[in-house]
């Protein structure tokens, strides 16, 4: 990857717009691949007539893979911002899990009502996000402190979870499923809530870019510059708990994604929110796309989940991380 990276600098790739360009085309290319294959490949004719499988199955599917790689990609970096800590993915510091457990609670209460989970897993977010926040900053505002208290309450969420399991057995199928992570079950009353949900809080944060540039620089520096802290903090908290919980509701705790492609990338365009969002967003949807078509198109006739795939990936890249931040 990196050496990718730096062959893109040698050849004078600056224009951050060009590289937005090519990531878009990239996007664009590999939906239309993935609407054309699986069981039954289709010509590119074949797909303009828009059979039944693709407007039912593929079409769902490849905008629950799009929606959720850039919610979960758009999370890590307010996440990794406001904490200030490259390490804080949301399946790292507990948000999954905490929205993971919320939809659990949810398909326990109101069976009869799958479109609460997506409302469910924001609660479940955003309660786990705010707890990380203030955990460290109780604890001690140093970044090993922030990843260890993730850790507590992604233990502590899951713990809960598998309580559940216990006592309501009947659940334990769709919920082994939906804790690897995948997008096979994808329920259109599901997801495109979600999906309104993550492109709301995306606009927010878009259009409020500047102001999240400015929390980065601290609380002290922030508030003399003339910007609410507490109030935006809280905005955009609740930003990243929407796309994380919107995404885990139809997606499942997918792991890495909000982790890996933020630190991808950085390495490019820096730490700049005007750049580093948008390009996150697209390669976030990027990645998702082609893990999921590669999923269930590398093994037919069987398919491998995403967040299997997904974990394959991120592990090693995480790891890689961990031993750069010992070396500097």
């Amino acid at each position: 990857m990196r050496r990718w990276l730096i062959c893109l600098q040698k050849n004078k790739i600056h224009s951050f717009s060009s590289i937005l360009w090519i990531s878009g085309v990239l996007l664009l290319s590999v939906g239309v691949i993935s609407l054309c294959l699986g069981t039954v490949s289709l010509s590119f004719s074949e797909l303009l007539s828009i059979p039944p499988i693709v407007r039912f199955v593929r079409f769902p599917r490849m905008i629950a893979a799009i929606f959720a790689g850039a919610g979960l990609a758009g999370a890590g970096v307010i996440i990794q911002t406001l904490l200030g800590n490259h390490l804080a993915g949301p399946n790292i510091i507990g948000v999954n899990s905490g929205a993971g457990l919320m939809t659990l609670i949810a398909g326990l209460l109101f069976p009869l009502f799958p479109a609460a989970q997506p409302l469910a897993a924001f609660v479940g977010a955003l309660i786990a996000v705010n707890a990380v926040f203030l955990l460290s900053k109780r604890a001690g505002t140093g970044k090993t402190t922030i990843i260890l208290s993730g850790v507590i309450l992604n233990s502590l969420f899951n713990a809960i979870s598998e309580g559940l399991c216990t006592f309501f057995p009947d659940i334990n199928l769709s919920y082994a499923a939906f804790r690897v992570g995948g997008l096979s079950a994808v329920q259109p009353y599901v997801l495109y809530p979600a999906v309104l949900l993550i492109i709301i809080s995306l606009l927010i944060v878009l259009f409020k870019a500047d102001t999240l540039e400015l929390l980065s620089l601290g609380d002290e520096s922030a508030f003399t510059l003339g910007v609410s802290v507490k109030s935006y903090r809280l905005l955009f908290l609740i930003c990243a708990a929407a796309m994380t919980g919107a995404a885990v509701s139809f997606a499942g705790l997918i792991g890495f994604l909000g982790l890996i492609v933020p630190h991808a990338a950085r390495l490019l365009v820096g730490d700049e929110i005007k750049k580093l969002f948008p390009l996150s967003l697209l390669w976030g949807a990027l990645l998702m796309l082609v893990c999921d078509t590669v999923a269930r198109t590398a093994f037919s006739p069987f398919e491998l989940s995403v967040g299997i795939l997904l974990s394959v990936i991120g592990a090693p890249i995480f790891i890689h991380m961990l031993l750069k931040r010992k070396e500097r």
